[in-house]
């Protein structure tokens, strides 16, 4: 929304619909590289164990770019960033995510 896209367009298949799929489904590769992740392999270890394009990790550079730039309150991209690239604990990521203050979400 902060670069002009409409909200309901999140809610439909290519948004939500891919979201979930991405999470939930054994074939995703973004849901295998993250486990791999979670397991302690490096970015490169896990993009060969994959062999395919790992669009989450692929992308995450620009997207914090992007948030940074715009000045976007996103939690579990950063969290995720720090994962991969400055040597956040994965366990400790979960904990900072879930202890964070509650607050009304944009």
């Amino acid at each position: 929304m902060a670069l002009g896209g409409e909200r309901e367009t999140f809610y439909g298949l290519s948004g939500l619909g891919d979201l979930i799929v991405t999470c939930l489904s054994e074939h995703s590769r973004n849901r295998r590289a993250g486990k791999l992740i979670a397991q302690g392999k490096t970015i490169e270890e896990t993009r060969q164990e994959v062999g395919m394009t790992i669009e989450s990790i692929d992308n995450i550079e620009v997207a914090k770019e992007l948030s940074d730039k715009l000045n976007l309150e996103l939690p579990i991209l950063n969290t995720v960033y720090d994962i991969l690239y400055n040597n956040l604990n994965p366990n400790e990521a979960v904990s900072i995510l879930m202890t964070r203050g509650k607050k009304e979400e944009d």
